[in-house]
């Protein structure tokens, strides 16, 4: 090692200049005893990239592969609008144009018309909601503080992990936790996940009452758009049916050949089929979310039952077939069958079928405005979302820091429960 040491400061007589022997010698001389004892510099390696250089080039992949994601996101959005602009050229322009009046049953022609055109609007109008309704997220109240957020991740063992979480949530109107009774956080959003949310790895956000992300519209169906969505896919099945039935003599005399225009056959005898494929399959989709909304479920939830401190239970948000409509679509009938918003709540909180409740810590009277806030025909807690507490994850959390897991049984055992009826 000592002779690769000094094989820096070895130089051929050839590469001293004349003369120049005697003032490298003083320069070496005048240099400090670190430098000299140094090797010189050699052939460098190119230095690191800096934090922000290097998530550069990592980040870059993952943007491109994003904006590719939300691209090709609108290809089946742009299909359907393609489907439904031919679908009107061809019903009006083709059959109520072209068969209709050319036969001479105008009357007819104007009233296929004018009931088609309703259907038309609300499809479209329910179509665009539900598209262009952003996804409804936490509130900050759900988010942890800086200093949550510090302990948290300081934190390496799971246990003192959710220890965080349970204080952070103390105040929180939370009453479901996962599978494992763990609180239920979004290490991506960095929040603690409201009852009912969950995060959609495509639109990269946590949606409340998240329901499933709907190809067909690119966009998360959860509590903003629910309503919406249920809309769209009524007036879907009234468009089709409607195209369906009074194109179909039409379909029969084209078919037997009594109709020989050729410039709407093709038209008639295809939208006929569309009309009724479409029909088909959406209606199956439209009575399994009407099925849910009755039992007051998401499609999450039917596949994964929610966990409530009593265990895992598919029904445990339903209040009655009648209340749970009614949360969907609002308390004002004048309004349901109109794609605007009138769903009740924040979507952060709802009322529960079976709410626990530690009989030391809440008083008669909370007890008594709680059971009158349910049992009146608004089914949504009186108090709002900052003053709400959440007295099943306090107890626990007064039962781990007092380090007794017996009072935690103790306190499971002794919960008040509340049946609704509606």
């Amino acid at each position: 090692m000592r002779g690769a040491g000094l094989a820096w400061d070895f130089q051929e007589p050839w590469a001293v200049p004349p003369g120049g022997r005697a003032r490298e010698a003083e320069r070496r001389a005048e240099e400090p005893p670190a430098a000299r004892s140094s090797p010189p510099p050699g052939p460098r390696r190119a230095p690191g990239p800096t934090g922000a250089e290097s998530r550069g080039p990592n980040m870059a992949p993952w943007t491109f592969w994003r904006g590719c994601q939300r691209v090709v996101g609108w290809v089946p959005v742009l299909f359907i609008a393609f489907v439904v602009v031919w679908s009107y050229y061809a019903y009006v322009v083709k059959l109520c144009v072209l068969i209709l009046s050319g036969n001479g049953e105008i009357g007819k022609a104007v009233v296929y018309l004018v009931a088609f055109h309703v259907f038309f609007v609300m499809f479209v109008w329910s179509y665009w909601m539900t598209i262009f309704t952003s996804p409804a997220s936490p509130s900050k109240e759900f988010y942890l503080s800086q200093s949550e957020k510090e302990r948290y991740e300081k934190e390496s063992s799971q246990e003192q992990q959710q220890d965080i979480l349970r204080r952070a949530a103390r105040e929180l109107p939370i009453y479901t936790t996962s599978a494992s009774r763990a609180i239920r956080y979004c290490e991506r959003c960095q929040l603690i996940k409201p009852d009912r949310a969950h995060h959609c790895s495509a639109c990269d956000i946590c949606i409340l009452k998240m329901d499933h992300h709907c190809p067909w519209v690119n966009n998360c169906v959860g509590f903003s758009n629910y309503k919406f969505f249920l809309l769209f896919l009524l007036y879907t099945l009234l468009y089709c049916f409607f195209v369906a039935a009074t194109g179909l003599q039409y379909f029969i005399k084209i078919w037997t050949n009594e109709l020989t225009d050729t410039r709407a056959k093709f038209h008639v005898l295809f939208l006929f089929f569309v009309s009724v494929m479409f029909f088909v399959s959406v209606l199956s989709l439209f009575s399994y979310h009407c099925w849910l909304v009755g039992k007051n479920r998401t499609t999450i939830e039917s596949f994964r039952a929610p966990t409530f401190s009593y265990g895992s239970d598919g029904n445990g948000f339903s209040l009655g077939c009648s209340k749970n409509w009614r949360q969907v679509f609002g308390d004002e009938k004048k309004y349901w069958l109109l794609p605007v918003y009138s769903s009740l709540g924040d979507g952060c909180s709802f009322p529960t079928r079976l709410v626990g409740m530690d009989p030391e810590q809440v008083s008669v009277t909370n007890q008594q405005e709680f059971c009158r806030s349910i049992g009146s025909n608004q089914p949504f807690p009186i108090k709002p979302l900052s003053e709400s507490k959440n007295r099943l994850l306090d107890s626990e959390c007064q039962s781990l820091e007092n380090g007794s897991e017996d009072s935690i049984l103790s306190g499971t055992n002794s919960q008040v429960t509340v049946a609704i009826e509606n």
